[in-house]
């Protein structure tokens, strides 16, 4: 927090435009300041009053007594620059500036104006929050420089949950979610337009407070990754899970967000790969970004995802299995030692295979609940369990059933969650401290969450302790040259990279000799480093079958060329080579994110299906063969109806090397396109046989 400690942990706070009326913007932070109990000065700031909210109240910076180190800009417009200048003349640390119409309503004066307000401050050595920010909350401190409505009706209900947003609404909404839950934070902050200090920044300043053991982020756009990688290394080391709802999924969405704070939107995919390779769960909308709060604040350390379910109704069992099969979380297979057991405690026609269905048995003997679980807690197949009571009431012993379940889960110290629809009986087991979700599917979904959140923590954390997340550099460059197909083969040929046999012509008597060194059928390319789609032209011919018809075809292609008025590098006679599947590897260069490999399906309709996966170099051979499996012609690689496997290994090792030539600068690769690379089966390898590279 030392970083940015004047913007979360003040010792003053001025509000330059202070107001008496706490329903304003101006004075809904001098409110919040004595609500919350700041411990510090405050300063309000308004030429027409000499007291607001009971405190003294100044006409100027001039006259304070001292320089503050936060002043709260809450007034409008174009004000708010000269008070950002005033503020900067004056030796205050942090400015939050509230205003809005800027970048987020005209991208190119409003940004300019963004920009003044930063040099200045700069200049002075202060930093900005905002504009068009509603503010920062600490609730630790009583920190509160926000303008936020929902804080009016909380009383100081500090939690160990961070909220962090781009946005207004979406620092303070999952708030409200969580205290319906009574679930506490400690801070919730709203960065605005990110002119100055980023929520990623930010974010950082946060991870290193020591009561925040879960941190929410909702990001628009990242126009760096920067702060976002020292994040993630910082709660990495701190073992704090980070949560980030990243809107503009879909076109319509981008657009959207492009509006609200002026910045432009990044590409999803790779999005999703950055977080993926940092260790920072995505979550998919709202209810994705708070639903399994609870879960993350239990301090469980779990040791994988088998699950058991146990339930008084055979269909809550059934819709647990489904749901957990949809989520890949696979039902525990219990052993047989603990079968029988079972199979002693409970009525024969009870079900004591998981999921164990206790059926109306429980309503005759309330005691079965008590009696199963401890039989269950020492089956060490067992990693989490769900418990479903969808229904009960007269006859029930629910105040026994909850106390047994809290029992069972202090002394597993596993994850444990309960799904209960009657609020009777939801209220009973939340009582005793266990989470409670009204269905099954959102128990499993919940659950699901926390413990794939938790796997993709320690692979981030392996990568780190390798060293494969430290910041990777990125190439500033503007201008990209394409390279020449027979240069892109030789590029890929001299990393390791297997590549089709192949000989650059510049002759028509070469081309004939090339036929003869290669053996036919051969393929014959036209190579130029001004086309980079040659089937169009005609400037690619399959199955050439003698060296008369090598020649010929050599001629040809020189013509072809030479009538587009491109330069003519020669042709290319390469031998036909085999396989059974066209793979495609890509990869480019980030403007945010650095490089990026896609590996997936090939062949021409690529575009169309997108069965790709990505990858951020540098990754692991294993990492590269997950991204394979993760594909959906990934039963393919396997053999299927009497096929042999093809050869992944192979794929896997040029997959990687393809990650090795985007992580070194030397090598100015900006991007390629390796359409197809053909597959074969176990043993037989894989082959590049086309290539389209960017050098910048």
């Amino acid at each position: 927090m030392s970083r940015l400690k004047a913007a979360l942990d003040p010792r003053s706070v001025a509000i330059i435009g202070a107001s008496e009326n706490p329903n304003k913007v101006g004075g809904r932070p001098v409110h919040y300041l004595d609500k919350f109990g700041f411990k510090g000065r405050i300063f309000p700031i308004n030429p027409s009053r000499a007291e607001v909210q009971g405190h003294r109240c100044y006409k100027s910076l001039d006259d304070l007594p001292e320089a503050p180190d936060m002043v709260i800009v809450a007034v409008a417009g174009d004000n708010a620059i000269g008070a950002v200048a005033d503020c900067a003349a004056h030796g205050v640390k942090v400015a939050v500036v509230m205003a809005s119409g800027f970048g987020e309503v005209d991208a190119v004066a409003g940004k300019a104006k963004e920009r003044r307000m930063v040099e200045v401050a700069h200049k002075a050595g202060m930093r900005i929050v905002g504009p068009n920010s509603q503010g920062l909350a600490n609730f630790g401190t009583g920190a509160i420089a926000s303008f936020s409505t929902m804080f009016m009706d909380m009383d100081r209900s500090e939690g160990h949950v961070a909220m962090l947003s781009q946005s207004g609404a979406l620092s303070t909404v999952p708030v409200g979610f969580l205290r319906q839950r009574g679930i506490g934070v400690r801070h919730t902050h709203a960065t605005g337009n990110d002119a100055d200090i980023s929520v990623g920044e930010l974010a950082v300043a946060v991870a290193e407070d020591v009561e925040v053991k879960l941190l929410l982020l909702y990001l628009e756009s990242i126009p760096e990754k920067k702060y976002l990688e020292e994040l993630a290394a910082t709660a990495l080391d701190r073992d704090l899970p980070v949560i980030a709802l990243k809107s503009g999924r879909s076109e319509a969405g981008r657009q959207a967000a492009q509006s609200h704070t002026g910045a432009l939107a990044n590409e999803d995919r790779v999005v999703d790969a950055f977080f993926e390779h940092h260790g920072i769960w995505r979550a998919p909308d709202m209810r994705g970004l708070v639903e399994a709060t609870e879960l993350y604040l239990k301090g469980w350390k779990p040791r994988g995802r088998r699950l058991v379910a146990i339930s008084n109704s055979g269909a809550v069992c059934v819709l647990t299995a489904d749901a957990a099969t949809a989520v890949g979380m696979p039902m525990a297979k219990l052993a047989p030692e603990t079968d029988g057991k079972l199979k002693g405690i409970l009525p024969s026609f009870a079900t004591t295979t998981n999921p164990i269905d206790l059926t109306a048995a429980l309503l005759s003997n309330s005691a079965l609940f008590g009696d199963i679980l401890p039989v269950i807690a020492e089956d060490p197949a067992a990693d989490a369990f769900l418990i479903g009571i969808p229904v009960a009431g007269p006859g029930y012993d629910v105040e026994a059933f909850a106390r047994d379940a809290a029992a069972f889960g202090q002394k597993t110290g596993k994850p444990l969650v309960i799904a209960a629809t009657q609020r009777s009986v939801a209220d009973q087991f939340a009582g005793e401290g266990l989470s409670v979700f009204p269905t099954e599917t959102e128990a499993v979904s919940a659950l699901h969450q926390f413990l794939a959140h938790r796997e993709l923590m320690a692979r981030a954390l392996a990568r780190k302790a390798r060293g494969a997340l430290a910041p990777q550099p990125l190439i500033a460059t503007q201008a990209t040259t394409m390279l020449n197909e027979a240069d892109s083969l030789a590029l890929l040929a001299a990393r390791g990279i297997p590549v089709v046999p192949y000989r650059l012509c510049r002759s028509r008597t070469e081309a004939v000799a090339a036929f003869a060194a290669i053996g036919g059928p051969v393929v014959v390319k036209g190579c130029s480093a001004d086309i980079a789609h040659k089937s169009e032209l005609g400037l690619v011919k399959l199955g050439v079958s003698t060296g008369e018809d090598a020649g010929e075809a050599w001629a040809e292609m020189e013509g072809i060329i030479r009538k587009q008025a491109a330069r003519f590098d020669g042709v290319i006679i390469a031998a036909m080579a085999g396989g059974r599947r066209e793979i495609m590897i890509g990869a480019h260069r980030d403007p945010v994110f650095g490089p990026v490999v896609a590996v997936g399906d090939g062949g021409k309709y690529v575009e169309i299906f997108r069965d790709t996966a990505l990858l951020l170099p540098p990754f692991t051979k294993q990492e590269a063969m997950e991204a394979l499996g993760r594909l959906r012609i990934a039963p393919l690689f396997s053999g299927v109806r009497g096929e042999p496997p093809m050869d992944i290994e192979k794929l896997g090792d040029a997959v990687v090397r393809i990650g090795e030539l985007m992580g070194d600068p030397a090598a100015k690769v900006m991007s390629l396109d390796l359409n197809p690379v053909l597959l074969d089966s176990a043993g037989k390898g894989c082959v590049v046989v086309d290539a389209v590279m960017f050098q910048g």
